[in-house]
Parts: structure tokens; sequence; C-alpha cells
């Protein structure tokens, strides 16, 4: 079937690179072709006898093909003349072509960084683009690339539904799975889709990838749905070529590890091969389609030219095996099938593979002269939008449905016409007023339905609003937080609840390396609207250990673009949770909401029956500034406390005992906001004080409480006397033991004792 390069390289090879070598390779393969060729076929007969590829389809993947080898080749070229930045190539995947070829521009993709092939057919599918320019300016890494806006080289087109994404350790796949599942659901509550009701999910990855743990959580959740014959239209494409970098994948080991797999459909088809494998591509896509089934297919593929530019394959791979890697170059076999079908003469292959070249490299040459970001406010301006206005009136619009008798039951029921209440009610009450003010709100977790949430703060949530906004999932943290991505794909508006923050760290990267970057790595073309909910920090008592009374949020606070607010008491839940609301559906910003679990139930701040931590709900209308804080004793400056969630009751008591032993006036202040911390509000507070205390109940080491000192030090406050009282530098241990770790209010009054 292929011409092999013979072993050893022939001496006038001897000095060339390996992508030089499989350029030469193609150009001598054409010329010493000898076989015979067939009557060339009308453009919609068979490329070949048996064929479900027509000679039509075949010339344009033929086509995207040599586009893809040749973004590949001009790549190498121009990366050491600093004209191009990215070298992780498509040669040897250029098979994908057949599976944009078979979808819809309509149909969300989720790529792996090899889909030139793909991207190159796709672009066919709407006139006007061009794959080959997009695609320079990308590697150029200019301004003007319409996928990232320079900001790295990813495959992906807003028009063409192409999600932009680094995609290195398949990271993706729960995010396609939930797009997958979000385009059956939206239309059963009557949302409308931005694609049509019976589009698919494409998402690809290499065969190394599907080992990672991310990919095998997306496997498990498809089958696990598919198991209750829900539908979720997601097609797997494992892009298998035998190895990772360096490690290869054991032979047979994809087909041995999926093609078994209960309620997971496995399709093979040959990505070397257009015309054998255009039916079985052609199958397994169609199958995905009709059957609303998650679907496997192992498309075979190769990988030419080393894993990127760096990759010098000679010092670790042998010339014979390295040769017999380029023999199956799809491009060879392509190339065979152009000239056996009578479609093309060699002078017809030659001349395209030139003319492509030419335009490949034309296009990077021009990319080179396009502008590229020069400021850092350039490079940030997706990364967070905010348009304060819009989203303050979006956090107080209150025209939304009667929700006297559709949510509460009658005038005197309304959660503002009731008593004040303790945390978890009135979180519970601003849920189902979110959910009437919001129809497309979903929200989803682990025992969130009909138990209500181990805390019972979504109690009565399904039974108002339903099972379809309302629902389990398996207990998966990257399941939840990859529905919620492919969620918000779909125009809905998600609340995924994490059940203990220790969980969070289980599936952190879904919101570090994907939600929270699609606006980044889109150049804001894309984004992921959602409010995360977990119930947080430490405290509780005769319940917990290190997995329920988890104070750390350091892996929230270093993730670019996210929003962190925590309330210490229950009007702030309301109107921080419509301001959080607010921000992802005005300005699609990814945000998380803590709750202190040891708060939920509170209601007493000083003595036992007092009622101080309850509060009044506000009315709809009421809302919050993000990173506007509450202040305790404002005017007192003879000691100013800084805190957060549980540790804002308990400086209130302190400062009591403090201002009792002392004398001194102090001022307590209740940040709310974490992330971004308000450093403006920070120093304004710190301005007119003798003394500052920072009560900070996560760990020494990277809390919230530096975040605080650095604002002070940058703002010229750092001669104002400071001291800290935070948890210590270790894991939560269980019962009594977990206070010794965690502060207390005694060791706020006795830090008192350390201001000299």
């Amino acid at each position: 079937m292929f011409a092999v390069v013979p072993n050893p390289v022939p001496a006038r090879m001897k000095g060339l690179n390996r992508a030089e070598i499989c350029d030469v390779n193609f150009q001598e393969f054409v010329r010493g072709w000898s076989g015979r060729a067939d009557a060339k076929p009308a453009d919609d007969e068979a490329i070949l006898d048996g064929s479900a590829l027509d000679a039509r389809g075949f010339r344009e993947l033929f086509e995207s093909q040599l586009i893809s080898r040749h973004l590949d080749l001009m790549a190498r070229v121009l990366r050491v003349q600093n004209k191009v930045f990215y070298t992780i190539g498509s040669s040897g995947h250029e098979g994908n072509a057949m599976v944009a070829r078979l979808t819809r521009h309509t149909d969300p993709a989720f790529l792996h960084y090899r889909s030139g092939g793909f991207m190159a057919e796709r672009f066919r599918k709407l006139p006007g683009m061009d794959p080959v320019m997009d695609s320079a300016l990308s590697f150029a890494a200019s301004k003007e690339d319409p996928a990232s806006g320079g900001r790295h080289k990813v495959w992906g087109s807003k028009p063409l539904w192409v999600l932009p994404q680094t995609s290195t350790i398949a990271s993706h796949l729960p995010k396609a799975f939930g797009t997958a599942v979000a385009i059956e659901q939206a239309r059963r509550i009557g949302h409308a889709l931005p694609v049509p009701d019976d589009s698919i999910a494409i998402c690809s990855f290499g065969d190394a990838s599907s080992n990672h743990a991310t990919a095998q959580t997306a496997f498990n959740v498809a089958a696990w749905t598919a198991y209750q014959k829900l539908p979720a239209p997601v097609l797997f494409v494992c892009e298998d070529n035998g190895i990772g970098i360096s490690v290869k994948t054991p032979d047979g080991w994809i087909a041995r590890n999926f093609s078994q797999r209960p309620d997971l459909d496995y399709f093979f088809a040959d990505g070397l091969d257009l015309a054998a494998g255009y039916g079985d591509v052609q199958r397994a896509v169609e199958h995905c389609r009709r059957t609303r089934r998650p679907t496997f297919l192992h498309l075979r593929t190769t990988r030419i030219m080393g894993h990127a530019g760096t990759d010098f394959e000679i010092e670790w791979r042998s010339i014979e095996e390295l040769c017999a890697v380029e023999a199956t170059d799809p491009l060879l076999r392509s190339a065979a099938i152009a000239l056996q079908s009578g479609l093309m003469s060699k002078d017809d292959v030659l001349d395209l593979y030139e003319a492509t070249r030419a335009k490949c490299f034309a296009a990077a040459e021009e990319a080179d002269r396009r502008p590229r970001l020069e400021s850092l406010e350039e490079v940030m301006a997706p990364l967070a939008p905010y348009t304060p206005d819009a989203v303050a009136a979006e956090a107080a619009r209150a025209d939304y449905a009667d929700r006297r008798l559709e949510v509460f039951g009658g005038e005197a029921k309304l959660p503002e016409n009731q008593p004040p209440r303790h945390l978890a009610v009135q979180i519970n009450q601003a849920l189902h007023d979110l959910f009437a003010k919001y129809p497309e709100t979903l929200l989803f977790g682990e025992d969130v339905a009909q138990k209500g949430g181990v805390y019972t703060v979504t109690k009565g949530l399904q039974k108002a609003f339903g099972p379809r906004r309302v629902f389990n999932t398996l207990l998966d943290e990257t399941v939840i937080l990859g529905l919620a991505q492919g969620y918000a794909n779909m125009g809905l508006l998600p609340m995924p609840e994490i059940q203990y923050l220790a969980y969070f760290h289980n599936a952190c990267d879904q919101i570090r390396g994907e939600a929270a970057s699609l606006q980044f790595f889109s150049n804001g073309q894309y984004r992921n609207p959602m409010v995360m909910r977990i119930a947080s920090l430490g405290y509780q008592r005769g319940f917990g250990g290190h997995f329920h009374n988890d104070n750390s949020i350091t892996a929230l606070r270093d993730i670019p673009g996210l929003v962190v607010g925590c309330p210490s008491r229950g009007d702030d839940a309301v109107t921080m949770l419509r301001t959080l609301m607010a921000l992802a559906k005005v300005d699609g910003r990814v945000c998380a909401f803590l709750e202190p679990i040891a708060l939920y139930m509170t209601k007493d701040l000083y003595e036992a029956g007092d009622g101080g931590w309850q509060t009044a709900y506000p009315a709809p209308g009421e809302a919050m500034v993000p990173g506007e804080g509450r202040v305790y004793g404002e005017g007192n400056d003879d000691l100013v406390i800084f805190s957060f969630g549980n540790g804002v009751p308990m400086s209130l008591r302190a400062a009591r005992a403090i201002e009792a032993k002392h004398g001194w006036k102090v001022r307590v202040v209740d940040l709310r906001w974490l992330v971004p911390l308000n450093e403006a509000f920070i120093r304004e507070q710190a301005a007119t004080a003798k003394r500052i205390l920072i009560v900070d109940e996560g760990r020494r080491s990277a809390g919230v409480g530096e975040g605080i000192v650095t604002a002070l030090v940058e703002g010229g406050l750092s001669a104002v006397p400071l001291q800290r009282v935070v948890g210590a530098d270790t894991f939560t241990p269980l019962a009594g033991a977990a206070f010794l770790v965690i502060p207390s209010e005694e060791q706020i009054v006795a830090a008192v004792g350390r201001f000299a």
C-alpha cells in the first residue's frame, strides 16, 4: 500500500531534519508511482470500488489534508526565524478531516491539538472563510487571530462552533459530555438552543490521553448516563497514533480497553486511508446522531515528525523505526488513491502540493507582519469582563414571576415578610427566588434533589421547580463541573454544588484550566457563566476531619478571572447570590460562593437565645456591589479587625471582650469578597487604624490574610502595627483536635497583648 523510504536513509537525505525528509518522501513517492490508473470517476462516483467516499469528497478531503501538512511544515521552518511560535503538528492525523466532513459546523467541537485536518475541512461548511490565513495568524500569535486574539495557538472558531482549549491531558472531555447532555436537556425545559436540536458534541484526544483520570471520568459518566437510557450524544474520537510524546501505547490497548465497554458504543475507522475509513466514520457519526448515545470512534492515525519541533526523535528512536512510521504517512496513501483512481495525474498532485505550500508560507509571512499583543491590558482584556452598571441593574432587577403564589405560596409567605432567619434558610429562600428569576438556571450535585443537600440548603427546590432543573449527579466533582460548562455552552445558567470544599480539589482543573480560561483563550467569544456553590470552611462540631472542615481556599485564590464570595450572615448571602448570578448572566463570569457550614444554623451571636446572628430577608431589588464589605463599629480606630466567614462573629465576640479588658474601640470589617480582594476598601478601612488585626481561619501560608497584608504594605500602610491570627499549616484533624489548628476567640483576644 505504501512506499517505504529506503533503509538506511539515502546519502542525499543525510543532514535533513524529519520534516524535510517527510516533505521529500511525498514528492519522491508521487514521482515514482508506477501503478495503473483507472478511468477518472465522476464527482458523485466512488473514488475507489467499494468506498463510501465519492470523488468530489475525496478531492476536498485531500486538499484539507495538504493544508494541514503544509501548515506543519511551515511552522517547523519559520519557528527558527521567530515568525511562528507553535510546532505541535497534525502530521499523521490528517484523517480527522473525515470527522469534520461528516459532522456539521453546528456540532460543538472540542478538539485535540492535532486537528489541522479537521479544521481545514470544517472551514468548508461556511463560505468566505480561509483556514490557511486564520491558522497562520494563530501560529504567529497575532492579535488578529480570530480564535484567541493572539493569546495561544488553539484550534477554535466561533462561527464554526469549535470552542478553543489547549486539550493537553483530555481535560476537555467532561465539558464535551456536559455539552451533549445540555443539548438534550435544554429542550426539555423549554430553553432555546443556539444549535439545532439534533446536534451532537464532538471531542477528540490522543490514545495516551485516554488513560488520564479526567478522560476516564468522562467515559464513565457517559456510560452511567446511557445505562439509565438517558440521551448523551457525544462522539469521543480517539486518535490513536500509538505513542504519547515518547511513551508507547501497548499494541491493541485502545481496542481492548474500549471495544467491549457496555453503554459506550465502539466503532473503528482507518484514519490513514480516506477511501477505506470514510464509511466507518460515517457509521459512527450517524449512530451517535440517531441513537443519542455516547459513541467511541477509534481512529487509526500515526505521528509524523515527532511530538513537536523540539522532539528530536532520532535521539530515542531508531532509523528503522522512523522509516517504518514515515511509510504509513496518510498523505502517501491519499496520493496513491488520487493516482490510482485516475482523478489526478502526478503533475496534478505535485502542483496542488506546491500551490498549498506557497499559500501557507505566504499566509505565514503576512501574519508575521500583523500586530501582536503589546500591553498587559490587551492580554488581560477578555479574562474578567465587568460592566458595573449592567451587573448592578441585573442584580436589582425584580420584574420576574409572581413569586407570591408560584414560588412561596402567598403574600404572607414571602421571605421578606418572615421574621429574621439563619444563614441556611436565607440561602434556601434566595435559591427559590433566583430560580423564579432565571428560568434557565439549573442546580445539580450530590444529594441536592429529594434530600435537599446534606445541610437542607436546597430543600424543596426540586419539588418547586421539577427534576429537570434540580437533580442529583453521580459522585464525581469533575463530572459536576464538566456538566456546568456544558450547560453554560448551551446558554443555560448552571449552579453546580460541590458538597465540601475539600472535594473541589479533586476537580480543580475543570475551573482553573477549562471554565475560567475559556473567555481568555477565545478572546471573549465564548464564556462559561456559572455560580459554583461550595459548603466550606471549618468549625463544624461533632463532625469533620479534613474532608469536612477544609479551611484552605488557596486553590481558588490564584485562578485568573474567578470571583469568590463568602458571606457570614443570611442577608449578605442573599444579596451576594443575586450579584453573582448577575455577574454570570451579564458578563459570563465563573463564580464561586463559599457557604460557611458552621454558620448555616447559627442563630445567636453573644449569648444563647439572643438571635443576634439571624437576619431579615432582603426584598427583591436589594443587591450588592462586588467587592463591597460590611463594617461593624464604623469610626472605631483603636483596633481594626479584618476577617470573613466564620471569623466575623468570632471577631465581634472577641471585640466585646477586648473593649471590656482594654477599653479599645474596635472596628470589625467583613470582607465578604475574597477574590478579587478589594484592596482599595482594605486600605480605606486601615487608613485611620491605630492597630490592625487579621483573623483568617485559612492556613498561615497562602491564605487570604497574606493578600490583606500585601494590600496594606503596597498601599503605604506598613507602619501601622499589625498582627495575624491564622490557622496552622496542617490538615484538620478529627473531633476536638480540630480546634487546636484553627483560630479561636481566645487567640484573637490574646493577640492584642502582642501589640507593643
